[in-house]
């Protein structure tokens, strides 16, 4: 009996997902206290720091400005296993920080990175791109990746 094409490439995913699970898990074990311990807020750049574009920074104030929320929203950008790469970029506005976050500040916008996903972008630019069919935040450019989708949503890392 021929397997479906499904059947067939199953275990190929599930064993990408554990492998992907498995190089966060170790890490963030490996790093989370040594972050923790950085200042996220150094006075000067560094090479390590994730970078907004000035269309990035354009955008959130827009964001900013539409909101009746007196809490100010950042842009949270977290990685997480799945995409057609490995791993996906996903971003979201939030008002909340977490004790393990990090933040990237520049004119007023702030850029929330939790411990695990920084790992995964240092050095990175996150850029907002408007195209005739969608418009969203994007990682430009990231020194972690060795390559990704055309979309620009996912990524696969350097080993």
């Amino acid at each position: 009996m021929r397997r479906s094409l499904i059947q067939s490439i199953t275990p190929f995913f599930a064993a990408r997902i554990r492998r992907n699970h498995i190089l966060l898990k170790s890490s963030y074990s490996s790093s989370s206290w040594a972050l923790r311990d950085a200042s996220s807020q150094s006075p000067s750049p560094s090479p390590d720091a994730v970078n907004m574009t000035d269309n990035c920074i354009k955008r959130m104030k827009e964001l900013q400005a539409t909101e009746s929320s007196p809490d100010e929203k950042m842009l949270r950008l977290s990685v997480e296993t799945g995409g057609c790469s490995g791993f996906q970029y996903v971003f979201n506005l939030d008002d909340k920080m977490n004790p393990d976050d990090r933040i990237f500040e520049r004119e007023g916008v702030k850029l929330v990175v939790d411990d695990i996903s920084y790992d995964f972008i240092k050095g990175a630019t996150v850029d907002y791109v408007e195209e005739l069919i969608h418009s969203a935040f994007q990682v430009s450019t990231n020194p972690s990746a060795v390559g990704g989708c055309s979309c620009k949503s996912s990524f696969m890392v350097k080993q």
